[in-house]
């Protein structure tokens, strides 16, 4: 096999020059999933123009400059970019060798949130920040370390050629190093984050063919795990709050309820071909909090409408689709698993993104991949796709 180094020369056999280097670039950008690319570069974009219109009339938050919050998330995109080019160049294997140096930092970086270096942004204390008008949120990369980490172990043995499937002992410890990020995130308290690591820690699972009883022992301890968190306090009152506000639309609807009621509003109000592009009056009127980051979509659904809308969806379907392709094509349980776990990550973050815009899911404060404004997010899917090209352009194909 190749080496494991990416799309560097190196990492395709002996050291080449002049035209066997440009071979090998063109053998590799031949081999990239241009259509997952594309897709997302695409949901980038539209992206940007959604933050610009969300915020260049709010000048309590943009600081009397409209397009201060378009030139940040086009930064954070083409850092995003440059961060999927690096994972790439390193490659998801040699990566896999260094997940116990991430997961230390990762843990590292979530702890000191709970120190005095930790900050409170929209009611989330899950933030460092970092001056300049700059803030990390670690808990975004806790969830990559926490698939790298899941995928390292479980497919430690099978790929080996020891066994075909993880044993319950691979099981329990590959649970045992996703439980530690996760519930240092719920002393924060990030409950958005804890559902989103506990979809990839089962998207993890079943890719890699582990016992079913595990499957259905963690379902069932989460739903024990979530009458003991709301019994015992741990959630703060404004979460609980919007779980009541779900579960009854028409309580407080000038409190708790607002969000939901005004991102509904603006949705419906937009039509089959909306209203235009930032010509929106909900948008305009700065009715709904949040629009930028957590409640984007309904800027989409105002002003675009439904066909503008199910052009987000449908480019968030075709990067889903080609994730799914990759980790079927790749014979390495290693590389499925990953995959599966970015799977389970962005099916579940958009569904729970949009459902709470419509009212169909409970207000969890996770913003759109790709689309939202948000350094720390956009990084962290970033990644994920470095990820998934990695597997790609280094994948053994099936026999």
């Amino acid at each position: 096999m190749a080496g494991t180094s990416g799309f560097s020369v190196s990492g395709y056999g002996p050291r080449r020059t002049g035209w066997s280097r440009l071979a090998a670039r063109d053998s590799v950008l031949r081999k990239l999933d241009w259509p997952l690319l594309l897709s997302a570069v695409l949901l980038s974009l539209i992206g940007s123009m959604l933050v610009y219109s969300a915020t260049r009339n709010r000048t309590a938050l943009n600081g009397g400059d409209p397009y201060f919050f378009l030139a940040r998330h086009l930064m954070n995109t083409g850092i995003g970019l440059g961060l999927m080019i690096a994972v790439m160049w390193l490659g998801h294997r040699t990566l896999r060798g260094a997940v116990p140096i991430l997961y230390g930092l990762s843990i590292l970086l979530m702890l000191a949130v709970l120190t005095p270096l930790g900050s409170t942004i929209n009611g989330a204390h899950s933030w460092i920040v970092i001056g300049g008008g700059f803030s990390v949120q670690p808990s975004e990369f806790a969830k990559i370390t926490i698939l790298l980490g899941m995928a390292m172990i479980l497919a430690s043995r099978v790929d080996a050629g020891d066994t075909e499937h993880p044993d319950h002992r691979t099981v329990a410890k590959a649970l045992g190093l996703a439980l530690v990020p996760m519930a240092v995130v719920m002393l924060m308290p990030d409950l958005g984050s804890v559902m989103v690591m506990a979809v990839i820690v089962l998207g993890c699972l079943l890719a890699s063919g582990a016992p079913k009883r595990w499957i259905f022992g963690l379902i069932g301890a989460g739903v024990v795990g979530a009458v003991a968190i709301t019994a015992l306090g741990i959630l703060d009152q404004y979460q609980i709050n919007r779980f009541a506000a779900f579960a009854n639309p028409d309580l407080d609807p000038a409190g708790v309820g607002y969000n939901t009621n005004q991102a509904r509003i603006a949705i419906g109000s937009g039509g089959l071909l909306g209203k235009g592009l930032f010509h929106g009056s909900q948008t305009t009127g700065q009715f709904v909090p949040e629009q930028q980051t957590d409640f984007v979509f309904t800027v989409a659904g105002e002003e675009l409408g439904f066909v503008g809308a199910g052009l987000i969806l449908l480019l968030l379907g075709v990067v889903l689709w080609r994730a799914c392709r990759i980790a079927r094509e790749t014979s390495e349980l290693y590389g499925t698993v990953v995959a599966a776990g970015i799977i389970a990550w962005f099916a579940f973050q958009a569904f729970e993104n949009i459902g709470m815009t419509l009212g169909i899911m409970p207000v969890a404060g996770l913003p759109l991949p790709f689309v939202s404004y948000g350094g720390s997010s956009m990084f962290a899917v970033w990644i994920a796709v470095g990820l998934l090209q990695s597997i790609r352009v280094q994948r053994p194909i099936r026999a």
